[in-house]
């Protein structure tokens, strides 16, 4: 935890600005002992389609990046270890009329500050119907869809985010709202929503990585400066998840071009130590960065079975599209 002493001014905590999330990575895999970094999606523009008609008329849409609950894939609970074989690899959509448990064991989410206890964190899918009740929107899409967290520019681009696309437009869907988890879930939602609004759909990023997401560029953007796992509002706090879906949908109304981005008002806690903790080498002993290291190879292991299971492929080297760097190298988190 920070001294807490008050600064000058009335200035904040020189600790308490937004995780620097790449570099951090980056530092964190190199203690590891991991080679060549990965180089995350990167273009100096972004597409921008606004809204083509009032948001009470809207058909929106949910991108997700969390998995199905699968009981014979092992633990997925609340507080749950990293689990590479709770892992999905192709694109799936759920009815919105129905309930889904979905869960977030599978990525690499803040899991010492928070449990992904409440759904309500990262799927907004009943703030969304509730939307829809009121009239805030005009409906929500038949389907929600799910995203793989495919650290492969190529797959990503050529294969789940077309997927997506396709599916938003057989719903007729208006504006999407893209909710990531972890580090390479914010670049693979960032790519998804670029290619909606390529196809006409407005979208919203709602993330708790804004390093990542403006790195890649977005349309729109709505930070939560909260731990990973909870871009949709705090846990078991019902007023903050409804707040939260409301900025998203005033930034989908309001953003007056491409790369905007807003910055939810609301806190997290007044202990920093979420921000200090999070895959920091400097704050870990030799031997916790050993069992780490160990830990992460042995995930690696399971997740290139579960690929080579299911059919799926990921180059370590692949070919960049027109404006952004190409990916390679010792995987992010």
């Amino acid at each position: 935890m920070t001294d807490g002493g008050k600064a000058p001014y009335g200035f904040a905590d020189a600790a308490d600005a937004p995780i620097a999330y790449l570099r951090r990575i980056r530092d964190y895999y190199e203690a590891l002992g991991y080679g060549t970094p990965y180089e995350w999606a990167h273009y100096y523009d972004a597409p921008f389609t606004p809204l083509s008609k009032p948001l009470a008329a809207c058909r929106v849409a949910i991108v997700t990046t969390a998995a199905p609950y699968s009981p014979d894939k092992g633990d997925q609970g609340p507080g749950a270890p990293y689990n590479a074989a709770a892992k999905f690899y192709e694109v799936y959509s759920g009815d919105t009329a129905a309930e889904h448990d979905l869960r977030i064991s599978h990525v690499a989410i803040d899991r010492k500050h928070t449990t992904a206890e409440d759904p309500g964190t990262y799927f907004p899918l009943a703030e969304l119907r509730r939307a829809a009740a009121c009239g805030r929107i005009g409906s929500a899409a038949p389907r929600f869809h799910g995203m793989p967290t495919n650290r492969s520019h190529r797959v990503t681009i050529e294969t789940d985010c077309p997927e997506v696309v396709a599916r938003a437009k057989a719903d007729g869907v208006d504006a999407a709202i893209l909710v990531p988890n972890c580090p390479v879930c914010h670049q693979t939602v960032s790519l998804a929503a670029r290619m909606l609004e390529e196809g006409g759909i407005a979208t919203v990023v709602m993330g708790c990585a804004r390093d990542i997401v403006e790195y890649v560029g977005v349309p729109r953007l709505l930070f939560s400066d909260f731990p990973l796992g909870n871009a949709a509002g705090r846990p078991n706090d019902p007023e903050s998840q409804t707040l939260t879906l409301e900025l998203a949908l005033r930034l989908l109304e309001s953003a007056p071009g491409s790369r905007t981005t807003m910055q939810s008002p609301l806190k997290w806690s007044d202990d920093l130590d979420w921000k200090l903790d999070y895959s920091n080498a400097a704050r870990m002993t030799p031997g916790e960065i050993a069992n780490r290291r160990a830990d992460f190879d042995r995930q690696k292991a399971t997740a290139r079975t579960l690929r080579e299971d299911a059919g799926a492929t990921r180059d370590r080297r692949v070919e960049a599209p027109a404006g952004s760097r190409t990916a390679h190298g010792s995987e992010p988190a």
